[in-house]
């Protein structure tokens, strides 16, 4: 319970964007220290990832944000 606390209110998306970067990091190291032919794809691959998981990472810092009804003139 103390994970999720520390994850906010959406900690789908946090746990997404967390995997998106372990894959990206994994793939793109892959594709720089492995003596592979193909290592082009397994660079730009692991780079879109990552690129990619600032997008969830953007929506886990927007969602999470609180604002006071008072604030918002809701109320």
């Amino acid at each position: 319970m103390g994970l999720l606390r520390l994850l906010g209110r959406c900690s789908a998306i946090a746990l997404v964007g967390l995997l998106c970067d372990v894959v990206g990091l994994i793939i793109l190291l892959l594709g720089i220290f492995a003596p592979i032919s193909s290592w082009d794809f397994f660079v730009y691959l692991g780079a879109l990832l990552l690129a990619f998981s600032l997008v969830f990472w953007i929506f886990w810092y927007t969602f999470n944000i609180e604002v006071p009804f008072r604030e918002l003139g809701l109320s």
